[in-house]
């Protein structure tokens, strides 16, 4: 009997998969108590999307997440974390020392391993992070990152280019402790999957720990696990209900069910792994759970969409009002893939293919370039698989003022002055706050976000289920009625809004209430503005928003003079930044929103004269 070892995913992988990562840490550390009192010793801790959605969505430092995490598994517990290459968990691409600041920062914080991917399989991004991990005293798991390719589509994604990238890792003498195969959408086939370990196998060092990963959004997932096991795996991801199955790992104990009578086992104790599960299902029970995310997608194979995005991005859709545009989005994908070079559909390449299917959706085929996708599609985060669509690659060109690369990131940004360690202590400096290491990879990595965090001013957007109303006490019995006395000429109930922001006031006798507050308020009467006269100052331009949204940034103010095209608002749409642009020429009038305020699509958010 084979042992087959497996690292628990349930509290980074999980929570991406199923609550888009908004999870606050105080909700579930008992559940990681539990696990490690059911005898799991390998647990997936953070880094990936669980380190910007802290600051973005929860309002909490990851940092002291992952120093919690390692306080309750305790001191023996191997703890990984998901990294992007040169983009670390960032979705922007980032220098050396910010590289190397990110392995630095999550040692001291109680990680032991990192594993490591780039999206494009593009292993010049690997060298940096790669060395920057061991130098520090981490372990490094180093990866291939699997998909299939929709079916009709060739040129890439099989054991042939597989291989040729592992042999490309070792002759870069990039140092590994491990090799995993990290299929993201979940839509490898078993005969690949064997066929990829199996050769890897032969290639590596004999002892070589090889590591698969893979979600079962696509159906597929426990017989891709047993084919990897059996072409020679140590270890394979699994997952904890709420958060498995569908869009997530297998859970421990489907796995643990589908070796049964093979030659591979577990090394658990089964009924522990159920007492852990019912913990953290009651851990969980106030959260949203949206229905996509513990479902399989047979269209997975024809889309191919993580698992860890799925339901970020239905989500997202279910704020703003357009989950019907789901099924087209997803169907947009194939085309979007096949132009874009075959890049693996993992965090960020997967994002930069939604936002353009979303675009195709709402704009029209290829009439909105999303600006990480064409960047992509011009060599800006590296080589792809192949190389993408000609007509495309000249739309991004066109449309993003940007000609076509193939130098490699880490060189242009180590290059640039914006960027770095410096540029960083500079803008924490003119934002008056510490400058520490933490809070400079807070910064790098999540930037105007970052800083708002830091200065206090994030905002909460974590989704639960809403409680019950109360039912309404009972009316009181009728009184008489009191003699009528005068009552001041504002007496009532209003609706007033101010730069945008609606407030409820209500007027009674000489107490006033804003938003139910009770406040001391001086009111001037003035004449009905109606019926004064007007200067004649030219047409009102509206500037509508296109979609919905929260507006990210406002970036001109009553009285500034805009042209044609330049941007005014800046709205975050499907981690997206749309820029909502001037139609001609003027002068901003009004700004009818503000930073966090969400938008809906026709909502008109400036106006210019």
């Amino acid at each position: 009997m084979k042992k087959a070892d497996f690292m628990l995913t349930a509290f980074r992988d999980g929570f991406q998969s199923v609550y888009g990562a908004r999870v606050f840490t105080d909700d579930f550390i008992p559940a990681v108590e539990a696990a490690r009192d059911a005898g799991i010793r390998y647990f997936e801790a953070g880094g990936g999307a669980r380190f910007q959605s802290l600051y973005f969505y929860c309002n909490e430092d990851a940092f002291d997440m992952m120093d919690r995490f390692r306080a309750a598994a305790g001191p023996d517990a191997n703890l990984q974390t998901l990294a992007r290459g040169v983009n670390v968990v960032a979705l922007e691409s980032q220098p050396a020392d910010i590289v190397d600041l990110h392995a630095k920062m999550f040692k001291k914080h109680g990680m032991t391993t990192i594993r490591n991917f780039d999206a494009l399989n593009d292993v010049h991004n690997l060298i940096d992070s790669g060395r920057s991990i061991t130098n520090h005293g981490l372990k490094h798991q180093v990866c291939v990152t699997l998909m299939a390719l929709p079916p009709g589509c060739e040129g890439a994604h099989d054991a042939d280019f597989y291989e040729m990238t592992l042999r490309e890792i070792l002759a870069k003498e990039i140092p590994y402790d491990g090799v995993c195969f990290k299929d993201a959408s979940g839509t490898a086939t078993p005969a690949v999957v064997y066929e990829t370990i199996k050769r890897a196998r032969k290639i590596l060092p004999e002892g070589t720990y090889i590591h698969y990963h893979t979600h079962d959004t696509a159906g597929t997932a426990v017989i891709c696990n047993k084919a990897a096991l059996e072409a020679g795996a140590d270890a394979i991801d699994l997952s904890l209900a709420p958060c498995s199955g569908g869009t997530c790992q297998p859970d421990v104990l489907t796995m643990w069910h589908a070796l049964r009578y093979t030659d591979y086992q577990l090394d658990i104790d089964i009924d522990k792994i159920r007492e852990a599960t019912a913990v953290f299902k009651d851990c969980m029970k106030d959260y949203l759970l949206p229905p996509e995310a513990t479902c399989v997608e047979p269209m997975i194979p024809w889309c191919p969409m993580p698992g860890g995005a799925l339901t970020a991005n239905t989500q997202m859709l279910r704020d703003n009002g357009i989950l019907d545009k789901y099924p087209e989005i997803l169907a947009a994908m194939r085309e979007v893939v096949s132009k874009g070079g075959f890049g693996t559909s993992v965090t960020p390449v997967s994002q930069f293919y939604w936002q353009q299917a979303f675009n195709n959706v709402m704009f029209g085929p290829w009439q909105q370039i999303a600006q990480p996708f064409g960047q992509m599609v011009l060599g800006y985060f590296g080589k792809t698989p192949v190389p993408p669509d000609p007509e495309v690659i000249k739309i991004a060109s066109e449309q993003l003022g940007l000609e076509p690369t193939e130098e490699h990131p880490i060189d242009r940004n180590n290059a640039d002055p914006t960027k770095g360690v410096k540029a960083v202590e500079a803008e924490l400096k003119k934002q008056k706050l510490p400058v520490t290491d933490e809070n400079i990879f807070i910064v790098a990595s999540c930037g105007a976000k970052g800083v708002a965090f830091l200065k206090g001013e994030a905002k909460t957007m974590v989704r639960k289920k809403e409680p019950p109303a109360p039912a309404a006490p009972p009316a009181p019995a009728a009184a008489p009625a009191a003699p009528a006395a005068p009552q001041p000429a504002a007496t009532g109930h209003y609706a007033v809004e101010v730069d945008g922001k609606t407030f409820k006031v209500s007027i009674d006798g000489e107490t006033t209430r804003v938003d139910g507050e009770e406040v001391q308020v001086s009111v001037e009467a003035e004449a009905d503005p109606a019926s004064k006269p007007k200067a004649d100052s030219g047409p009102r331009i509206e500037i509508q928003a296109q979609i919905a949204g929260t507006v990210y940034l406002v970036k001109a103010k009553p009285g500034d003079r805009v042209k044609t095209g330049d941007p005014v608002i800046i709205l975050e749409a499907m981690k997206m930044e749309v820029p909502l642009k001037a139609p001609q020429d003027g002068i901003v009038e009004d700004i009818l929103v503000r930073i966090g305020d969400p938008v809906n699509s026709g909502q008109v958010i400036a106006v210019l004269k």
